[in-house]
């Protein structure tokens, strides 16, 4: 997905953008980028692919190379950035979270106006980030060229600005799907997707950017650009997966949205009888744990961990770009505690079931090592829809999601007019459906958390939810 930082300091910078980007490196593995403005060198960028190394390592001689009283870091899963603009709105550099689902009709609509022309990677792709600084420069200011951009975006974007003077320009998408949050310290202020990476640099809380809203950020102070809109649609997968366990979102922590998830999920399987016999209450590490936590605390079952990620050589799963080396590498990981497995009925909790192929993989380690049975929760409801805002499943299809694989083996395409039914446990269709993913990976037996379960354990007015990946409503 992604994320960025950024100062606006009366003192050198650099440190703070460093260490608060790199607070974000579990947001993102596949580039990293800082940019500088200082009196005496002006605008500096740097970029590095963090295929093989991680953000602290590749850019830990950043403190001899760049220096600067404003700068913006960046974490992207997809295209190099920040990338640095010359137009006639100025210089500037410019930093994005989101994805851009139109993005051909938009570059072609522009070619076709001979507005000039884009750079082009292998295979002609344009730089998403280059794209929306196209957007911005046809306007003639920043506020009304970002607002034209996010306008014209089919997806979610938001978007950082360093200009030429040291100014910083945040704009939070137009849903508000993202966070943007602000800190204040004695010399300056910042702009951050998680609250705990300002925080730990002795940043105090001091605003947090409502939806479509654009504010101007200096050392002095935060001046709002574009009021905020009232209409929110937050994406969930913040506090279940994506978030960390530190951070606030809309006043709402994450690991206590996680114990609570976990204790709606206990409670409804104690209301039906389903957990009758279970050893041990298990998280699927590491984001399942807290929602595990949340169960056995409501469940009275003992939680335990039948098994450790070795995390020093490879701390995330999903750092490689191939899809069988990162299954091989989240097999290698997981280290087994044989006196918690052996003979045992073992109920683990999972942040989210989507293509389920390392979970798959998971439960036969765990039958291999002797377990007796192995039950499974899911801490979201069954994933429908492939997410068309921050593409969190890495589908490229609706059909590499397991439900929908499902559906289609048991009803055809006739399945897909009924997905509300399979969602709901409590329906013909649903419990087929739960039925038929137990036979495929070996669970005991299956759950998922309920949409109204979700939104309880988040406690925020729903329609500020976005649900989209589960139920398909925008």
């Amino acid at each position: 997905m992604g994320a960025f930082f950024g100062v606006a300091s009366k003192e050198d910078c650099i440190c703070d953008v460093f260490f608060g980007t790199d607070y974000h490196s579990h947001l993102g593995t596949r580039y990293g980028g800082l940019a500088a403005f200082s009196e005496r060198e002006g605008l500096q960028r740097k970029i590095h692919d963090l295929g093989n190394a991680p953000f602290r390592t590749k850019f830990e001689h950043i403190f001899e190379e760049m220096r600067g009283t404003s700068a913006i870091g960046v974490i992207s899963d997809y295209d190099p950035q920040p990338l640095q603009i010359r137009s006639h709105l100025g210089t500037y550099a410019i930093c994005f979270v989101g994805v851009i689902n139109n993005a051909n009709a938009l570059i072609d609509r522009y070619l076709e106006n001979g507005g000039g022309h884009f750079g082009a990677a292998t295979g002609g792709a344009v730089n998403s980030v280059e794209l929306i600084a196209t957007l911005i420069n046809s306007k003639k200011d920043f506020v009304e060229g970002l607002e034209f951009a996010r306008n014209e975006i089919e997806g979610t974007a938001s978007i950082l600005l360093l200009k030429e003077d040291g100014t910083l320009l945040a704009a939070r998408d137009k849903m508000g799907r993202l966070p943007i949050l602000v800190g204040k310290k004695e010399n300056g202020y910042c702009v951050s997707f998680e609250s705990f990476a300002y925080q730990k640099l002795g940043y105090k809380d001091y605003c947090e950017l409502g939806p479509n809203e654009i504010v101007e950020v200096t050392a002095d102070g935060v001046k709002t650009l574009l009021q905020p809109q009232k209409e929110m649609r937050i994406c969930s997968f913040l506090w279940t997966y994506y978030g960390y366990p530190t951070s606030c979102y809309e006043g709402v922590n994450v690991e206590q949205m996680r114990y609570k998830n976990g204790e709606i999920l206990a409670k409804e399987d104690m209301k039906k009888g389903t957990i009758k016999d279970v050893d041990y209450v298990c998280g699927v590490p590491d984001s399942g744990t807290p929602h595990a936590i949340g169960y056995a605390n409501e469940s009275k079952i003992p939680f335990a961990r039948p098994y450790i990620k070795y995390t020093p050589t490879w701390s995330r799963s999903f750092l490689p770009v191939n899809q069988v080396d990162r299954n091989k590498i989240a097999k290698m990981k997981q280290i087994p505690v044989g006196q918690l497995i052996k003979g045992k009925s073992l109920l683990f909790v999972d942040d989210s079931i989507v293509r389920g192929t390392q979970l798959r993989e998971t439960v036969e380690f765990l039958y291999e090592n002797g377990a007796k049975a192995v039950h499974m929760r899911s801490a979201c409801p069954p994933i429908m829809f492939g997410c068309k805002y921050l593409n969190f499943s890495r589908a490229t299809s609706d059909m590499e999601l397991i439900t929908r694989r499902v559906i289609k083996e048991l009803e055809g395409d006739e399945g897909f007019n009924h997905l509300d039914e399979y969602s709901d446990a409590n329906t013909e269709r649903g419990q087929k459906m739960r039925k038929a993913i137990c036979e495929k990976f070996g669970f005991e037996s299956l759950e998922f958390q309920s949409i109204e379960g979700m939104e309880e354990a988040i406690g925020i007015s729903p329609c500020k939810l976005c649900t989209y990946c589960w139920n398909g409503k925008e």
